[in-house]
């Protein structure tokens, strides 16, 4: 039997990790493409490597992270405190509003 969360069983983590993989390649394709019409998006390697790391660990938190909590409202919660973290260290690094 597998586990289950209300009456429908998980997927393998694999599926979803996977997912999670194509999300962040999708995502990052969007300032890539930007890159080839127009100079105000100029990212170097570095600016895909830390957007893949954070977008990616988000991610995969929220995939392992999800499958610990049974309640709808809590993985809603989850789900919000990983985006406002994920929002606030982009900010950061974008524009520095900690300094």
């Amino acid at each position: 039997m597998s586990p289950a969360i209300g009456n429908a069983p998980l997927r393998p983590v694999s599926t979803d990790l996977l997912r999670v993989v194509l999300a962040t390649a999708c995502l990052l394709l969007v300032p890539l493409v930007a890159m080839q019409f127009t100079r105000e998006v100029n990212w170097t390697g570095f600016d895909f490597a830390v957007a893949a790391f954070l977008l990616g660990g988000t991610g995969t938190a929220w995939v392992l992270l999800s499958r610990m909590v049974r309640g709808t409202r809590e993985r809603k919660l989850l789900g919000l405190v990983l985006l406002g973290a994920l929002l606030v260290v982009w900010a950061e690094l974008a524009v520095g509003i900690f300094h």
